[in-house]
């Protein structure tokens, strides 16, 4: 009976890992993914040797800023490590203004606590990696029968309420969360902020907006707290919800990941 439980968890683990590669495998046969892999994958290796960080990743951190035009890819290999900064991005293109996104057609890239919901590799806009809005909070605060929907992170540096790369750094980016997601992260954070809450002029500039805004200033704060937890840190706070639709913040577990945001009044995105 030992050797047949001993042999079933053999099986299940052997299964589980093909499972895991076949998401890898599969992805490499659409021909932009496979062509993102040839041009890149050796450069990024490279990249993530400069930093100190085994490569593939096992886990990474997608945090972008909208006034300042920058996504960052931050990675690690353990749930016990802190997050190190492999590379930021221009994003190239804007839509909307600052302030989160709460209907339809308003032209806002959102602004909060999301993750990759879907890989692209036949995107219109060369490869696409999805978010999803809208979260639970957002189903809560948005409108209600048209909040939107279909927000990517993407190439062809073009947008209406997405957050748009060159091909070229899509093409990195479509790369390492291809890898994540294949040693076992289904959820790959990623964090939109209105702005880089250390750079003075973004903050300035912030302030400006919320002195006629009570609500996005009140929102802001609220999303700083979580960066200003991970700046400390370097660790990602734990985000919930609560009954009001506002963000909450714990310490982060001990074990890797996590409930689905977007789904259930506790959720994590560590």
């Amino acid at each position: 009976m030992k050797r047949l439980f001993i042999g079933i968890l053999s099986l299940l683990g052997a299964v589980s890992t093909q499972a895991q590669q076949s998401f890898l495998e599969n992805q490499k046969l659409f021909p932009r993914v496979g062509e993102a892999f040839r041009e890149k994958e050796e450069s990024i290796k490279k990249e993530f040797a400069k930093k100190g960080v085994s490569w593939p990743a096992r886990q990474l951190y997608i945090r972008s800023f909208k006034l300042d035009s920058e996504l960052e890819i931050w990675a690690r290999n353990s749930p016990a490590d802190t997050f190190t900064l492999v590379k930021t991005y221009r994003v190239c293109s804007l839509s909307g203004k600052m302030g989160p996104k709460r209907k339809e057609g308003d032209r806002q890239v959102p602004e909060g606590f999301y993750y990759i919901n879907d890989f692209n590799p036949n995107s219109s806009f060369h490869l696409s990696l999805g978010i999803n809005y809208p979260n639970y909070s957002d189903r809560m605060l948005s409108d209600q029968k048209k909040p939107g929907g279909d927000i990517y992170i993407h190439g062809s540096c073009l947008t209406i309420g997405c957050i748009p790369l060159t091909d070229e750094y899509i093409q990195e980016v479509y790369v390492m969360a291809v890898h994540a997601k294949n040693a076992g992260q289904d959820f790959i954070p990623v964090h939109v902020f209105p702005v880089r809450f250390g750079n003075n002029r973004s903050m300035d500039y912030l302030g400006s907006v919320s002195l006629t805004d009570n609500e996005s200033q009140k929102f802001w704060l609220n999303l700083k707290n979580a960066y200003d937890y991970f700046e400390k840190t370097r660790k990602m706070p734990v985000v919930m919800v609560n009954s009001q639709g506002k963000y909450v913040y714990t310490a982060p577990v001990t074990q890797p990941a996590i409930a689905q945001i977007g789904t259930t009044r506790t959720q994590s995105t560590n």
